[in-house]
């Protein structure tokens, strides 16, 4: 690591560059404080962001955000952005879990009602299928998963599992329309059939939350989050099984086909070939099928959640104004146009633990949102805050309108099992005011909040250098977890 140069951009030391060195094409920037930057350093994520540096075709700079820690491949908190005349489409920049992604969905309740939150998580958590393996409560053959594929959250909505409206308020409309099942094998099939409609394990939750702090009151008031104390709901899954496989098969795919385009990559973790070639357009048509299992997992989910919250509370999921705000992807790669010295380019936009934060005014944007720039999410940890936050324009500068995705991790899941016992977190969090229901005390043990960095942190260094701006902070009364 001694050999890597990393010098501050900035007076306030949070944007930092590594020079183009080596086989870099470009240099390397990093979004951080010096607490942060010396976490960075102690793994391989500076070593990686250096690599993605190398890879061909790439514009600007590699970045890694405040949140960033290894991965496989891209670190993870990592953007790049690539040429689609000549670059290259990598599955190590956008991940196993393909659309690990976040919703929140807002309520007219608020917690000086005293709302029965035991009861509302422990019948979510009957609804909604969760955890290592778990499968879904809906049975489709493989003709309907397809089509599900292909419609994304618009084949739950076609099929009574949602509203129309929703589809307003999610990253893409909920569908990414190149997607092509044909390209996507048969195990990746076989795995997905099954865990449709069904949340993950891992860091995955589902959560009832109350505003904690409002920032911006005009804007939070646009959304929907009018005071402090008022209940909101967010859901934090990805595309299970399927999308693990489609990652697993076109890494092998790209390892063998990269020779043929004359492709050495610095680590094998960085398979990756022409955009344009015919194994990058399979890859993107597969991933986007990914992305839209991803899509319709998290509508199938909000549905039942409305129903839980039916249930318990004898209300129409209506009146109790349980609509959606917003929901995002943060492990994906997209086709965008971004100005890079002067002139706008497509870009293939690989956003691997990274939320897109496009600005106010942006075509991409519902018209609801146009004047207040997009609604991003960082989800917390399992017992921290999350936050609501704002696209900006300084992030199309800085960084392909990307920011974090959330607090990301500082010790891994088997260290975090070997220093914290699950017993003790659930009493702790119980202790703080926040009802758990888990799958498994192992659960709580990789999970645990001081297994992963400061949300606050991450959220405040966001919001400084401007590549999101804090709305509102959330904090968890209720979670349930896979």
């Amino acid at each position: 690591m001694e050999s890597i140069n990393v010098r501050p951009l900035s007076p306030d030391q949070l944007q930092w560059q590594i020079a183009k060195v080596g086989k870099m094409r470009v240099p390397a920037r990093i979004y951080a404080n010096k607490e942060l930057l010396e976490r960075m350093n102690k793994d391989k994520t500076l070593i990686q962001l250096c690599e993605v540096a190398q890879l061909k075709g790439i514009q600007k700079y590699a970045i890694v955000l405040p949140d960033g820690h290894q991965g496989y491949g891209f670190p993870i908190g990592g953007v790049a952005a690539t040429s689609v005349e000549d670059g290259v489409i990598s599955p190590g920049g956008v991940g196993y879990d393909i659309n690990c992604g976040v919703r929140l969905l807002r309520t007219n309740l608020h917690v000086r009602d005293n709302p029965p939150i035991k009861k509302l998580i422990n019948k979510i958590f009957e609804l909604v299928p969760s955890g290592l393996g778990s499968q879904g409560k809906i049975r489709v053959n493989q003709t309907q998963l397809n089509e599900a594929l292909r419609l994304g959250a618009k084949w739950a909505i076609e099929n009574d599992y949602g509203w129309e409206k929703d589809l307003e308020f999610i990253e893409e409309n909920g569908q990414m329309e190149n997607a092509d099942p044909s390209v996507v094998s048969s195990k990746a099939i076989q795995r997905g059939l099954p865990q449709i409609g069904s949340l993950g394990s891992g860091n995955h939750f589902l959560e009832i939350q109350k505003v904690d702090k409002i920032y911006q009151k005009d804007i939070a008031k646009k959304w929907g989050i009018n005071e402090v104390g008022q209940i909101t709901v967010m859901i934090h899954t990805g595309s299970r099984g399927f999308g693990h496989q489609v990652c697993s098969d076109y890494l092998r795919i790209m390892e063998k086909a990269m020779k043929n385009y004359g492709i050495i990559p610095p680590s094998r973790e960085l398979a990756s070939v022409p955009i344009n070639s015919k194994e990058g357009q399979n890859y993107f048509k597969a991933m986007a099928c990914a992305i839209n299992y991803a899509f319709n997992n998290r509508q199938l989910i909000t549905h039942w959640t409305r129903e839980a919250f039916e249930s318990v509370l004898g209300t129409s999921a209506e009146d109790l104004d349980l609509n959606l705000i917003y929901g995002v992807a943060h492990n994906i790669a997209k086709i965008e146009e971004h100005e890079i010295e002067g002139k706008k380019i497509k870009v293939c936009v690989h956003r691997k633990g990274a939320t897109r934060a496009f600005p106010p005014n942006h075509p991409d944007l519902p018209s609801k949102y146009k004047s207040t720039g997009q609604p991003v999410l960082l989800p917390g940890s399992m017992g921290s805050a999350s936050y609501l936050l704002a696209g900006t324009s300084r992030a199309m500068e800085l960084s392909f309108g990307s920011t974090a995705h959330g607090a990301g991790r500082s010790m891994s899941r088997s260290k975090a099992k070997r220093t914290f016992w699950g017993e003790t977190i659930e009493k702790e969090m119980m202790q703080s005011g926040t009802y758990v229901k888990a799958k498994s005390k192992v659960v709580l043990s990789e999970e645990a909040p001081k297994a992963y960095k400061d949300i606050d942190i991450v959220a405040d260094i966001s919001h400084r250098i401007g590549i999101a701006t804090k709305i509102v902070r959330l904090v968890p009364i209720g979670v349930t977890k896979g």
